[in-house]
């Protein structure tokens, strides 16, 4: 692999495959991601253009950790372990549950599920304590199996299916 700095534009990642075909990623300083792939023997490359998220889509893809996006719920499939599945969610604080710690609400007790990010006012808490006390309309990332996401909407927030 090569790279190569582009000044004003962003940086290049190249590779040069088996039978010459050569791959190339440019990061734009605008946040966006281009794709080219040079066939050996052709004169032009084809170019994607993809935003952040569809790149990390494609590179999962490539190193094998599938995401299936399914509205605020992301689901993580490991293709060496083929019967692991982790669901990324997230969701509101609302005001009853604020004033409480994650001890206190009993999360990952009740549920299984995990608290792994709080984002609050602009400001990320990544993996907060168990004594991490919530303000109303935190935002938090929740990860754990299916069966325990559905556990926490139930038991925590109280929400029925």
């Amino acid at each position: 692999m090569r790279s190569i700095e582009l000044p004003g534009v962003g940086s290049k990642y190249e590779i040069e495959t088996s039978n010459g075909d050569r791959i190339a990623v440019v990061f734009l300083h605008s946040g966006k991601i281009q794709l080219y792939i040079l066939e050996r023997g052709k004169a032009e490359p084809s170019e994607v253009d993809l935003t952040p998220s569809e790149a990390r889509r494609v590179g999962s893809i490539l190193i094998g950790s599938i995401f299936e996006s399914e509205k605020e719920i992301v689901e993580v499939a490991f293709s060496a372990l083929y019967d692991l599945r982790i669901a990324i969610h997230t969701y509101r604080i609302p005001e009853r549950l604020s004033n409480k710690s994650i001890k206190e609400l009993g999360i990952r007790e009740r549920s299984g599920a995990t608290v792994i990010a709080v984002s609050r006012k602009g400001k990320n808490f990544v993996n907060p304590p168990p004594d991490f006390i919530f303000e109303k309309d935190d935002m938090i990332v929740l990860i754990g199996e299916s069966h325990q996401i559905e556990l926490f909407e139930k038991e925590i927030l109280g929400q029925v299916s």
